[in-house]
């Protein structure tokens, strides 16, 4: 599995750490590892998200970075990637997000493609990021947060990716905010059975609440 697909269950999941953290950790295992936006919108330029991950990884910004590979799409209003591209006058092309996916695959050992939002976020209106995840049968990082109604989301997203066919392979639990270790213990008690009821082969991560740039390790096979 050399590309694995990370999405989170709402935005604001915190799915630019994990993935950077995740990419931070391969990185000084000895993993050739690099990050992947699916669509970026909101900013100009080279992905606010991908800069991230570079932030995490303690890296510069690479030439596929520069050029583009690592996010074709970036689109100037902050919504949703359908409507951004619509406000922008941009047809979204998914093969050409495969095809910068394939030369990334090339270069490097592991992919880390971030998704936009969560998994029913639509890139066009009739064509959702659930969609494009099923069809290419990526492996899926799903990011859960200690956020009231997490446990919800988190149900919902995982018996969705049931449904498809998806194969779970991660779900981290982002610890922030942490408003209540109660909360907490319970969600990560109730994902936890679920998962072991239908994806038992799927592995449940916990991220802790990061304080400054002391990066935790997050660990994937």
């Amino acid at each position: 599995m050399s590309v694995y697909f990370i999405s989170g269950i709402d935005t604001d999941a915190g799915k630019s750490i994990v993935t950077g953290v995740i990419a931070r950790t391969l990185l000084k295992k000895g993993v050739k590892v690099i990050t992947q936006k699916f669509i970026q919108t909101g900013c100009r330029g080279i992905s606010e998200d991908i800069l991230k991950h570079r932030e995490i990884m303690g890296i510069e910004p690479q030439e596929v970075d520069k050029d583009g590979t690592t996010c074709p799409y970036v689109m100037t209003y902050p919504a949703s990637p359908h409507l951004a591209a619509e406000i922008d006058k941009i047809t979204i092309d998914t093969a050409i997000i495969h095809r910068s996916t394939e030369k990334l695959t090339a270069l490097y050992d592991k992919v880390l493609l971030e998704g936009a939002g969560g998994l029913f976020v639509p890139v066009n209106r009739h064509y959702l990021t659930i969609d494009y995840v099923q069809d290419n049968g990526y492996p899926l990082i799903l990011v859960a947060s200690s956020k009231l109604g997490s446990i919800n989301h988190t149900l919902m997203s995982l018996e969705l990716c049931r449904l498809r066919g998806i194969d779970v392979k991660y779900v981290v639990y982002n610890d922030f905010p942490n408003d209540s270790e109660i909360i907490k213990n319970d969600s990560i008690t109730i994902i936890r059975q679920y998962l072991d009821d239908h994806f038992p082969k799927c592995k449940l991560l916990e991220l802790p609440v990061i304080e400054g740039n002391k990066w935790p390790e997050l660990y994937i096979g």
